[in-house]
Parts: structure tokens; sequence; C-alpha cells
């Protein structure tokens, strides 16, 4: 199944190189098979091309950590804060931030 739609996904590729939502959907499929190169490739794509899609910084935070570079991760997470900021999206600087919170150890339990 998700061969067929990687598949797809690459066909619309083809047909629109620059569409970030597609770049993004490439991301998260080739994260989702575990081909973190590709998925490392796609994601730096959009925050290149596309700095302002910015659903883009939370799973590429996110696989940063997963690959045990927390120190990316945090920087990811501030430039996505930067940018959900800008565009006034809020739920999504809220996701970040916690992220961020998380990743930088600044969470904090009661006991």
């Amino acid at each position: 199944m998700s061969s067929n739609r990687l598949a797809k996904l690459l066909e619309f590729l083809e047909s629109d190189p620059n569409d970030p939502f597609i770049l993004y959907a490439l991301a998260t499929e080739y994260n989702a098979q575990n081909d973190k190169e590709k998925a490392y490739s796609f994601y730096l794509q959009l925050t290149d091309k596309h700095p302002d899609y910015v659903g883009t910084y939370y799973h590429l935070g996110k696989l940063f950590e997963k690959d045990d570079q927390k120190e990316k991760a945090i920087e990811i997470y501030q430039k996505g804060m930067n940018v959900a900021r800008n565009k006034r999206d809020m739920h999504a600087f809220f996701e970040l931030q916690s992220a961020y919170n998380t990743a930088a150890g600044l969470d904090y339990e009661d006991d």
C-alpha cells in the first residue's frame, strides 16, 4: 500500500516539483518508511525553498530527535516557532513550543 502511495506522490512531484504539500507528503512518507536520508532531503528542501510551510518544522525536529541530534531539533523548533508566530498560527506555535520545551528539558512536572 505505501509503495503505491509513494509512487503516486512521485508522479505528482514530476508534474509539480515545487509544490510544498507534495514535498511535505514525500518527506512524511519516507519518514514513515524509515528512509531517513530521503526524509531529511525533502524536509530540508522545504525549509530552504518554502520556509513558511510551518508543518515541516515539527516533523523535522522530531526526526532530528529520533536521530539523537537534540541541538538541531531545538534549532528547528525555534525556527518553526518564529514562522508560526509570523503567520499567526498559534496552534502550530504551541505544538512547536511544547516540542521545544521537551527537547530542551524545560518541561516541569508537579512532584
